[in-house]
C-alpha cells in the first residue's frame, strides 16, 4: 500500500499542489522513495555523493565513515574545507558577489542590506583582528550577541580562522553565561553594549562583566564589543575593545584555515538542562553538509527565494538556518532583531509583505500567540496583509497541534502553501523527520516521514523495534553526518545520554516519544520522554492533551505537566491561555469544568486535567520557549528557585497561582 492509498481513509490530507510538486527538489513520492532506496543500498556512497555535490573541498575526502570508535563516529575526516569559504568566498568567486545575502531589519524597522561581497570583507577584517588578539585554530570563543549582521559575521570569522564558537542566547543571565564560559574554556567573549528587542534595552556588556567577575574565567583575555546603541557601559582597559576600532584598517583578505571535516565548528549548550550545562559539539563537514542539504529538501530552496527563519542565533535553528545553511547555498534571507508583537502583533505579516518573503519558518509558540492577538485585533490578522509572495511555511521547536497547523495553513498560507512541520534537535544538526513539500501528503499534527538517509524507528525500553501503530521511544538506527560528536569535555555523558546500553548501545536515543501510523508510517511526536505522563497506569503524551485543549474554541494556548498524586501516581495539570479576557473566580471554576469535560470527550476520562490554571500568557523565554520546569514547580506548589532572568514577562508567574 502506498502512502497516498493509506491516506485515503484519513480525514484531513493536504497533497502537494501540482505546480509546486512539478518544480520541487523532490518532485513526488517516487523521487523520495528513490533517494531512500539509494541510502539503503549504499549508505556511505549516498552521503559521499551529497558531500561532493553540496560542499567545496580544499582536499577531497577518501574515507566516508569511520565507525571504529562507535558511537564516536567520524565523517569525511581526511577531507579539508572551511565553513566560511563555503558560505561566502565561493559565491563571490562564482560571480555572485553583488547578490544580497542578508536583509537585516532592526527592532525600530530600519533595514540594512548586505551583499555576499560586503559580508565577506566584513568577516575577513574581523578574522584578521581576532588573529591579532592571539585567537587561533582550536581556541573557543563565546558569542553573546543580539540578532545582528555583526553576530553572524562573528560566527563566520571564528569559523574562518578555525576557532570554535559557542553562541549563548543574548538574554541568558550572568550566571548561565558564566557556566558556559567556564565549561567551554573560552579565551574571548564577543558581545554588544546593549540589545534592543520589542523596544526594550538589555545591557549585554554589563551581564558579561558580571559573568567574568565570577570565579574561573581567567582564560578570557579579550572582550570585543559591538556598539549597538551607544549606551553608557562599564569598561576594563586592555581587556575590552570596540569591534569597530579593532577592525579599522584590517586587511579585506584573510586566507581561510583549512580544517579537517571533523574539526569542531561550534559547541552549543542545550537550554533547560538541569545541573551542569551540556555542550553539544558539532563537526565542520558533516554539519555543514546537512544544514545545506536540508535547505534544499525541506525548504525546497531556489535561487530566487527570500527566506526568513525567525529564530535567534543563540539556538541551533539560528545556526543551521540563518548563520550557515542559507549562506552555504548562496541564498538571500531576512534577519530580524525584534519580536513578533512589537510595535504590534502584525509585525511578522507586515515584514513578509514588505520584503516579499517566499519561505517562512517559525515556532508553534509564536503562531499560537498570534492566533490569540488576531482574535482581539482584526488589524493584526494575517489576512489584513498581502502575503501572496509566500510559497512555503515551516514550523520548528515543538510539535504543532492540528488546530494551530490549520490556522497557519489557512490564515497565513492562504490554503496554498505546504506547511513543513520539522522534527529535529540541537544534537541532530538539521531536520530529521519532516515533509518533503513537493512529495509528502500532509496530515496536520504529524511531522510525517524521515528525510532521505535518516533511518528512524520507534522502539520499546529494551531497544526492540515496535510495529507501526504502536508508540514508544524515537531512535535513529544509523549514524548520520550532522550528528553531535560528543558532549564537550564529557564523553561518558554523551554515551549514556544518547547511546544507552539499555537499548543496545548502537541506537541514537532522541529523548522523544513518538507514534507511527499503522498504514502510512507517518511519525507523530508525543513529547519528551519525561513529558509522558503515567496516570493510573495509562501513558499519556502531554502534547496529546495540549492539542485537545487548544481544539476548544475558547483556548488560545495550553501547556500540560504533571504533579505527584497519591491516588493515580501522577495528576495532570493544565495551564490555559484563553482567546478572551481571563475569567473571574466563579466563571473560572465553571470554565475549568467545561474544559475537563471537553478533554474527556476528545481523548477519554483518564486524560481530564485534575488542576487547571489560567493566565494571560505562559512563562516563556524571550525566544518564545515555554519554561516547563517553572510550570512543574508551580503545579507542585513549590517555591520558584530557578533562574527566571530569561523570562519575557516574569509577572506571568503570579497569575498562575490558583488552580481550579
Amino acid at each position: 500500500m502506498t502512502v497516498a492509498e493509506a491516506l485515503l481513509d484519513k480525514q484531513e490530507i493536504f497533497p502537494p499542489p501540482e505546480a509546486f510538486a512539478a518544480a520541487a527538489a523532490i518532485p513526488g513520492m517516487a523521487a523520495y522513495r528513490t533517494l531512500m532506496a539509494e541510502a539503503e543500498r549504499d549508505y556511505e556512497g549516498f552521503w559521499a555523493r551529497l558531500a561532493r555535490e553540496t560542499l567545496s573541498w580544499k582536499k577531497p575526502f577518501a574515507k566516508v565513515l569511520d565507525e571504529t570508535a562507535a558511537p564516536f563516529y567520524k565523517w569525511f575526516e581526511d577531507g579539508r574545507l572551511n565553513a566560511s569559504y563555503n558560505s561566502l568566498d565561493r559565491h563571490v568567486e562564482a560571480g555572485h558577489g553583488n547578490r544580497v545575502a542578508i536583509i537585516f531589519e532592526a527592532d525600530n524597522g530600519a533595514v540594512t542590506r548586505v551583499t555576499y561581497r560586503d559580508l565577506l570583507l566584513q568577516v575577513c577584517r574581523f578574522a584578521n583582528a581576532l588573529k591579532k588578539r592571539g585567537i587561533k585554530k582550536g581556541d573557543r570563543v563565546v558569542i553573546y550577541m543580539p540578532m545582528s549582521i555583526e553576530g553572524i559575521a562573528a560566527m563566520q570569522a571564528c569559523a574562518r580562522i578555525g576557532a570554535t564558537h559557542s553562541v549563548v542566547f543574548g538574554g541568558f543571565s550572568s550566571k548561565a553565561l558564566h557556566e558556559r564560559i567556564v565549561d567551554v574554556g573560552a579565551v574571548a567573549v564577543i558581545t554588544a553594549d546593549e540589545q534592543v528587542r520589542g523596544g526594550k534595552v538589555l545591557p549585554l556588556k554589563q551581564i558579561v562583566d558580571e559573568a567574568l567577575a565570577m570565579e574561573g574565567c581567567d582564560a578570557v583575555q579579550s572582550v570585543i564589543v559591538y556598539r549597538r546603541t551607544g549606551g553608557n557601559i562599564p569598561w576594563v582597559a586592555g581587556r575590552d575593545l570596540w569591534m569597530h576600532e579593532l577592525t579599522r584598517g584590517e586587511s579585506d583578505s584573510c586566507e581561510p584555515e583549512w580544517v579537517s571535516a571533523e574539526h569542531p565548528l561550534f559547541i552549543l549548550y542545550t537550554s533547560g538542562s538541569t545541573g551542569k550545562p551540556k555542550g553539544v559539539q558539532h563537526s565542520t563537514g558533516g554539519y555543514l553538509l546537512w544544514a545545506a542539504q536540508t535547505m534544499k529538501w525541506t525548504f525546497d530552496w531556489k535561487p530566487g527565494d527570500i527566506f526568513w527563519c525567525t529564530a535567534d542565533i543563540g539556538w541551533v535553528t539560528g545556526h543551521s538556518y540563518i548563520a550557515y545553511g542559507p549562506l552555504v547555498l548562496g541564498g538571500t534571507q531576512v534577519v530580524f532583531e525584534g519580536v513578533p508583537t512589537y510595535p504590534n502583533a502584525g509585525r511578522f505579516w507586515e515584514m513578509i509583505a514588505r520584503h516579499r518573503v517566499s519561505v517562512f519558518y517559525t515556532a508553534p509558540t509564536a503562531i499560537r500567540s498570534l492566533v490569540k492577538t488576531s482574535e482581539l485585533d482584526p488589524n493584526t490578522r494575517p489576512t489584513a496583509y498581502d502575503l501572496s509572495s509566500l510559497r512555503l511555511l515551516g514550523t520548528v521547536g515543538e510539535p504543532i497541534s492540528p488546530q494551530t497547523w490549520r490556522w497557519y495553513y489557512d490564515q497565513v498560507g492562504g490554503g496554498r502553501c505546504p506547511v513543513v512541520d520539522t522534527w529535529w534537535q540541537t544534537e541532530t544538526g538539521g531536520h530529521m523527520i519532516a515533509p518533503m513539500p513537493g512529495a509528502t501528503p500532509l496530515v496536520p499534527g504529524s511531522c510525517t516521514l524521515p528525510l532521505p538517509g535518516i533511518m528512524a524507528a520507534i522502539v520499546d525500553e529494551t531497544g526492540q523495534e515496535e510495529p507501526n501503530g504502536q508508540g514508544g521511544l524515537l531512535v535513529i538506527k544509523r549514524p548520520w553526518p550532522a550528528m553531535l560528536r560528543t558532549v564537550w569535555g564529557d564523553p561518558e555523558r554523551f554515551r549514556k545520554s544518547y547511546f544507552p546500553e539499555e537499548l543496545g548501545g548502537h541506537l541514537y536515543l532522541a529523548g522523544d516519544g513518538a507514534t507511527r501510523d499503522k498504514d502510512t508510517g507517518y511519525f507523530t511526536i508525543t513529547g519528551r520522554i519525561d513529558d509522558v505522563l503515567n496516570v493510573s497506569g495509562h501513558r499519556l503524551g502531554t502534547m496529546e492533551i495540549e492539542s485537545a485543549l487548544v481544539a476548544n474554541p475558547l483556548v488560545a494556548e495550553a501547556a500540560v505537566v504533571s504533579r505527584p498524586d497519591e491516588l493515580t501516581g501522577e495528576a495532570i495539570v493544565a495551564f490555559v491561555v484563553l482567546k478572551r479576557q481571563g475569567p473571574g473566580d466563579g466563571d473560572a471554576r465553571q470554565l475549568a469544568d467545561e474544559l475537563r469535560a471537553w478533554v474527556g470527550k476528545e481523548i477519554g476520562p483518564i486524560a481530564k486535567p485534575k488542576d487547571i490554571r489560567f493566565g494571560e500568557n505562559l512563562p516563556k523565554t524571550r525566544s518564545g520557549k515555554i519554561m516547563r520546569r517553572l510550570l512543574r514547580s508551580i503545579a507542585k506548589e513549590e517555591g520558584i528557585t530557578q533562574d527566571v532572568s530569561t523570562l519575557e514577562n516574569p509577572a506571568i508567574l503570579s497569575q498562575l497561582g490558583k488552580s481550579y
